[in-house]
């Protein structure tokens, strides 16, 4: 009985009806990081500490909702005694003296963290090859990137390693990789999901949510990844519902918009047909589809980068080499060690958005550049709110295509800024989207995205899950079809 491929609910039937052993279920997680070691979907395992969890599970058995399942954390959680180090030589010795508040919830809901995985750098990429810890591979191809920043949790997941990981999505990081590796990822609501002891890059749109194969199983995740911290300024004190309890309502009647300004000029004929498709899956279901107008869209992008880059710069400048982390050696005076540390620690493209973030920050530029940002988030947000007063849901594409290879893009900064071209706005506006498997281009997978109202988690969920009921593209792996 092997748990390759297996969602989260496939695994809690069988502990429950003791088809396998939790043990059993760890050392085969292992057994799978080896076999599929040529991903580099991990940075630091946690085998001791799982298997002995999973031997007290065995001994002592627990009605915890999530008891038993494997999960990988991505490497930006603080996790208490296991090395955390946001894929960055700056932190590649920090082992954290406490949780994030995301590990601690997962935890006491009875998952076992496996490991830590692979990431861009600080969370800053689209495409996982800024990592000091060397490129992530995307199962479905040899030289395919898996997507960014969260694309060792989307490999893990979709390589069948382990049923779920942890994500983080500051412009599109979970969704992106999501896509791009034919697995179902979620941004919740800004706030939803405490921030507590998650590495900060820039902390107005940072937010964790869950990944794995199904709509079903994201829910389920979500239901012990939220909660109300105190011990983060940013977390919302809402009602938190049942996510799975609404996962089956019927579609009909409700209005999906359709944004008439998003230009899919850009794209190739066949993502264009895979996401029309997909909005026919949904008028069969019973939706309806609706016109509506997001005017300042296509502003996202450039906002993003230079609200994301001036947040960096400042959340970033706690990295020199007095408090924690790497120390550069035999530095002259207090400005060398600050200098030759961050220089030696910090990558290209961590480096070159501290540079961005600094300059728009800087005396003569705020106003011109960072001030100007914040007004057209905020005419985003509007955009937003209007356009939910008429629909249920947006639909969009998740990115421009499906997977490209290494190295195909990282010349050009633009280029890679503008994988996130659909994703951004959701977090710019603090709104939950998710992402899921629509359809394959080329023998590779690529995602649809559904953008839900604000703290409204559980309709996009509805939506995608019924979308899940009537196709069988989450099914879809890098080995075929499973059944």
């Amino acid at each position: 009985m092997t748990i390759k491929f297996k969602t989260i609910k496939e695994i809690k039937k069988m502990i429950s009806q003791k088809e396998i052993s939790n043990k059993e279920i760890v050392q085969e997680v292992y057994k799978l990081i080896d076999e599929n070691i040529h991903l580099n979907a991990f940075v630091t395992l946690n085998e001791d500490n799982s298997l002995k969890k999973a031997e007290d599970l065995d001994n002592n058995p627990s009605d915890s909702p999530l008891a038993g399942i494997p999960i990988a954390q991505k490497d930006l959680f603080c996790t208490k005694g296991v090395r955390t180090t946001c894929g960055s030589k700056i932190l590649d010795n920090f082992i954290p003296p406490y949780s994030a508040t995301v590990i601690e919830n997962l935890e006491n809901a009875g998952c076992i963290s496996v490991g830590k995985t692979n990431m861009d750098e600080f969370a800053m990429g689209s495409s996982n090859e800024t990592s000091y810890f060397g490129n992530v591979h995307n199962p479905w191809g040899d030289k395919l990137v898996p997507g960014g920043s969260s694309g060792g949790s989307a490999s893990a997941v979709a390589a069948g390693i382990v049923p779920a990981a942890s994500g983080t999505d500051t412009g599109g990081s979970i969704r992106q990789p999501a896509s791009l590796c034919g697995i179902t990822g979620l941004k919740p609501t800004y706030g939803r999901v405490s921030r507590w002891g998650m590495i900060a890059f820039a902390s107005s749109l940072d937010q964790a949510g869950p990944m794995a194969r199904t709509v079903e199983d994201c829910a389920l995740l979500l239901n012990e990844m939220c909660s109300h911290d105190i011990k983060d300024t940013t977390s919302l004190d809402e009602n938190i519902p049942n996510f799975e309890n609404n996962l089956n309502q019927s579609l009909k009647g409700k209005k999906i918009g359709v944004v008439k300004d998003l230009d899919l000029s850009s794209l190739d004929n066949d993502v264009v047909s895979v996401y029309e498709d997909s909005l026919k899956e949904f008028v069969s279901l019973g939706a309806e589809l609706e016109d509506i107008s997001l005017p300042n869209l296509s502003l996202s992008v450039p906002t993003y980068y230079v609200v994301a880059p001036a947040e960096c710069s400042s959340n970033l400048s706690r990295f020199d080499g007095v408090k924690f982390g790497r120390r550069s050696e035999n530095p002259k005076d207090l400005e060398e060690l600050y200098i030759q540390t961050r220089s030696e620690g910090f990558g290209d493209e961590v480096k070159r958005r501290i540079l961005i973030g600094s300059y728009v920050l800087s005396a003569g530029y705020y106003d011109a550049y960072y001030k100007k940002a914040q007004q057209v988030r905020r005419l985003i947000k509007k955009d937003f709110d209007e356009a939910f007063s008429n629909v249920d849901v947006i639909m969009t594409p998740t990115t421009r295509g499906p997977a490209f290879e290494m190295g195909s893009k990282g010349s050009d900064p633009i280029q890679m800024y503008l994988e996130d071209l659909f994703t951004i706005s959701a977090n710019l506006a603090g709104l939950p989207a998710m992402s899921l498997p629509n359809g394959n281009i080329d023998k590779k997978p690529i995602g649809l995205q559904i953008i839900g109202n604000f703290l409204d988690e559980s309709t996009i969920l509805n939506f995608g899950h019924m979308y899940q009921t009537k196709t069988n593209w989450h099914m879809h792996t890098p080995d075929g079809v499973k059944e």
